[in-house]
């Protein structure tokens, strides 16, 4: 069983990684690589990012930091 610093550690680490790969894809997506010219084109991207990236901090928080019954 691994412990409950080392948890918190290696979820931190793998949450930056996801974070900077999804904020670098709605970033690229944003900026019209994909096509998505203007102010509207990469709006709906970027509500799906933050909203997979809340996801992945609630589960981190969910996993790693909140104490079990």
């Amino acid at each position: 069983m691994i412990s409950r610093r080392l948890n918190i550690i290696t979820g931190l680490i793998a949450l930056i990684m996801v974070g900077t790969f999804t904020l670098g894809l709605a970033k690229s997506i944003s900026e019209g690589f994909a096509g998505f010219i203007g102010f509207g084109g990469g709006l709906p991207v970027t509500c799906i990012v933050i909203f997979v990236l809340s996801l992945a901090v609630y589960d981190w928080y969910d996993t790693a930091i909140r104490k079990k019954k």
